[in-house]
Order: structure tokens, then C-alpha cells, then sequence
């Protein structure tokens, strides 16, 4: 079999084990959590919160830890460059995105300052173990915030997809199926990264470009089908709110939760922080950036995004990366 056809296989197979490993411990763990009686919002807000994060959490981490930064750093970067322009771009091409649900500017705004501060964080050419703690300080925070505000702002669409746990369908109820659930996504979170990890450090020597550019391209589209498909079921049930309230969430999670690990797991792994590329800083970070202003702007003027804005943010995706390859070219293998 061709190196090519190998790496690219074990890439899309990881990513299939991520999600799909990452899917099933946060329903086997909402299960036993409800099974005990823990309240809905306390489950929302840590196992729902922190699970559906974790198959980025555990890629980056495998990332920094293994020597492929780059994938771990562009693999944060990528995703939310992803969420904003291309899973808020493309459904709203089908049906108008509203950006006036309660919450929906706090939150983007919460979203732009953390950007900056990972972005101040990454400007010495590294995110290391005390970055990471700051991060980490940062969504802890953040979901203080979120569970102090859970009861005046039930309609804010970031607590209510967080916490309405009656609405998660596929949870499994007997004992032998939670812990079959929690064993299985346990295996296939670290078996998903791995592959990843080693297939994407594979593709990057095959076309001699740097893992941050796989990170930025193939595995940030991974990673943000989940909330791709979120938002287009969201945008044609008329739930802009919900569509919207989702990307701006993980965008933050992407950021402190996603971020804090690679800087906690380089640091504390390899005693040295994970490297930032300087090419982050020539492109990359202020697309972002620019990204988590556009939803600020919509939140702000409360303009919906609608067909035209659906286009023009797809089609700044599609720009995006053109620019990104231009800049490094890859080489055909031998």
C-alpha cells in the first residue's frame, strides 16, 4: 500500500475513533452521573462541557507530547478558523443564522478575550506548563461563570445545549452497557490520537510541509464535523441560536480546555513548552482572530447571518486556505 494512501487512512481513521470514542464516554458518563443522581446542571456543566472537548484535548496533548506541536497548536487554531468560517458559513447559505438569542454576544465576546490571551500567550514562541495552567484557570472560570449565570439566563443557548440532558438521545441505561460505554471510550480516545498523531507526522514528511499545516487543514476539518452537522441541523430547524451558541463554545473550549492540556502535557512531559511556529503569527492567528470578530460584529449590530453572509465567510474559508498552501507549498512525494 502507498505511504500516502496509509497515512491518509490512519488520519481519517482516527479521527472516526476520536469522535467516535470521544461520543460514547460522554453518554456513558452522563448516564452513570444521572444514575447517581447528580444534577442536570452539574453534569452539563463538567461531564457534557469537558467530554465533548476531549477528543481535541487528547490529540493535542498526544501531539506536544510526541513531538508534533505543531499538529497540537494548528490543530486549535484551525478548528476555530473552521467553526466560524465554514460551520457558520455553509448552513447559513440554506437558512439564516440568528445572532440575537440571549448570550450569544457575552459569550463572543468571552470568546475574542480569551483569543487574545492565547495568542499573547503562544507571542514568546511557546506554551508551556504555566501557560497552560493560565488556560487552564481560564475555562474553570469560565464554567464558574457559566453555572453563576445558568439560572437567570436558562435561555442562553451555550447553558441550555450544555444542560438539557433529557434531550440526549442514545444514553445507555443498564449497568453492563455504561460500563462497556466508559471502557470503550476510554480505549478509543487514546487509540484515535495515536493514529492521528502518527499518520499526520506522516503526511507532513511525505509532502515536506510543516505538521502545523496538517493540524490547520485536515485535522481542524476533522474535528469540527461534529459541529458542522450541529449547525446545519440547528439552521434548518429555524435553532440559529443554537448554531451559533455551539461554535462560539467550542471555540472557547478549543482555546482554554484544548490549549491548557498541550501547555500542561509539553511542560510537564518534555520539561519544555510546545513550540509555536512562526508562521502562526504570519497568517494563521489573525485569521482568527478576524474570525472571532466577525461573530462579535453579528452579535453586536444583532445582524443575522444570512445567505450572503453564509457565501462570503465560505468562501473566505476557501481563501484561507488557498493562502495558507501558497505560503507553504507542499512537494509531490517520490
Amino acid at each position: 500500500m502507498p505511504d500516502i494512501v496509509l497515512f491518509s487512512l490512519m488520519v481519517l481513521g482516527g479521527i472516526v475513533v476520536l469522535l467516535t470514542g470521544g461520543d460514547i464516554l460522554v453518554r456513558g458518563a452522563t448516564s452513570l452521573a444521572s444514575k447517581m443522581g447528580v444534577p442536570p446542571l452539574l453534569v452539563g456543566l463538567t461531564i457534557v462541557a469537558f467530554g465533548t472537548s476531549a477528543p481535541e484535548m487528547m490529540v493535542s496533548a498526544a501531539a506536544a507530547v510526541e513531538g508534533a506541536p505543531g499538529l497540537a497548536i494548528g490543530n486549535i487554531v484551525g478548528s476555530n478558523i473552521a467553526n466560524v468560517l465554514l460551520v457558520l458559513g455553509l448552513p447559513a447559505i440554506l437558512a439564516p443564522i440568528a445572532s440575537t438569542t440571549t448570550g450569544v454576544r457575552r459569550n463572543a465576546l468571552i470568546a475574542l478575550a480569551f483569543t487574545a490571551l492565547f495568542i499573547a500567550l503562544c507571542w514568546d514562541g511557546g506554551l508551556g506548563l504555566v501557560d497552560g495552567a493560565i488556560l487552564s484557570a481560564g475555562i474553570i472560570g469560565y464554567i464558574g461563570f457559566l453555572a453563576l449565570t445558568a439560572r437567570t439566563h436558562r435561555d442562553d443557548p451555550m447553558i441550555a445545549e450544555l444542560t438539557d440532558i433529557d434531550q440526549m438521545e442514545g444514553l445507555p441505561r443498564k449497568a453492563p452497557m455504561v460500563a462497556l460505554f466508559l471502557l470503550g471510550g476510554l480505549v478509543m480516545l487514546p487509540v484515535g490520537a495515536k493514529l492521528i498523531v502518527d499518520g499526520g507526522v506522516g503526511i507532513a514528511e511525505l509532502f515536506n510541509v510543516s505538521d502545523a499545516v496538517i493540524g490547520l487543514t485536515i485535522l481542524a476539518f476533522g474535528t469540527s464535523l461534529p459541529e458542522l452537522a450541529t449547525a446545519f441541523v440547528a439552521a434548518m430547524r429555524k435553532q440559529g441560536g443554537m448554531a451559533i451558541g455551539n461554535v462560539v463554545g467550542s471555540n472557547i473550549f478549543n482555546i482554554c480546555a484544548v490549549g491548557g492540556i498541550t501547555g500542561i502535557a509539553a511542560g510537564a512531559v518534555t520539561g519544555a513548552p510546545a513550540p509555536v511556529e512562526a508562521e502562526f503569527l504570519q497568517l494563521d492567528f489573525w485569521v482568527m482572530t478576524a474570525a472571532a470578530l466577525a461573530i462579535v460584529a453579528y452579535a453586536v449590530l444583532r445582524r443575522p447571518i444570512g445567505r450572503v453572509s453564509g457565501v462570503a465567510l465560505t468562501l473566505a474559508y476557501v481563501g484561507y486556505l488557498a493562502v495558507l498552501l501558497l505560503l507553504n507549498p507542499p512537494s509531490l512525494p517520490v
